[in-house]
């Protein structure tokens, strides 16, 4: 089974926040993020995909979240990234 670590962003029009989650079918979770059935923090906003790195091995995909859920500084980086290709 591929997992996968992803990186969201709220859409134009919404406060501007950012979220990373991990999951084993991104396009199903990126529906239930937008539908307020996701996570808590995702509720009342509107999502688009920033980033998605895939893992064969469960356990490397959960320590890649959690690194980059606490490293900001490398989170606005693939943000940078992401805004510079869609412009």
């Amino acid at each position: 089974m591929i997992y996968y670590v992803y990186l969201i962003k709220t859409i134009k029009g919404f406060k501007n926040k950012s979220y990373v989650g991990f999951t084993n079918n991104i396009k199903s979770r990126l529906l239930k993020h937008n539908t307020n059935k996701g996570a808590k923090a995702t509720r009342g906003y509107k999502w688009e995909l920033v980033y998605k790195k895939s893992f064969f091995n469960k356990s490397k995909a959960l320590s890649y979240e959690y690194e980059l859920k606490k490293d900001r500084l490398k989170r606005f980086k693939l943000l940078n990234v992401y805004n510079k290709k869609k412009y």
